[in-house]
């Protein structure tokens, strides 16, 4: 398992496009949970687990669930815990969610590569 981290529009997806050229790239916002078991690449993870969580499922539960059915699938996750914490309860749980579940991921993954303004940093494993 591959995970690419960094802010928003950090270049993410050119890079995961120009480094592992992957037949597809699944959006966290719109594939069910059942297509991100079987897809090569995953891109705004941090949204599936917002939808997760809408459905009153369990995302960490789903998270440990990909690692074993998919784990050489590239996933992209937006960093989302810096900044001023939200006042709302639901939005608070949604950040800590995605901690978790990107806890779990970069542990397992062998590789996991930070992006700031489109340049990749390593912190596990070595860039492709």
């Amino acid at each position: 398992m591959t995970v690419l981290t960094g802010a928003a529009y950090s270049g993410k997806t050119d890079y995961c496009r120009a480094a592992f050229s992957p037949p597809t790239i699944l959006d966290g916002a719109v594939c069910s949970p059942e297509e991100a078991l079987r897809a090569s690449c995953i891109a705004q993870f941090q949204v599936l687990i917002r939808r997760i969580l809408a459905e009153n499922a369990d995302p960490v539960a789903f998270t440990e669930q990909l690692i074993h059915e998919n784990p050489g699938c590239i996933i992209l996750l937006d960093e989302i815990g810096c900044g001023i914490i939200p006042l709302d309860r639901e939005e608070r749980r949604w950040r800590e969610m995605t901690g978790r579940c990107g806890c779990l991921l970069t542990a397992f993954a062998d590789t996991v590569i930070r992006l700031c303004c489109g340049i990749p940093s390593a912190l596990k494993g070595e860039l492709p």
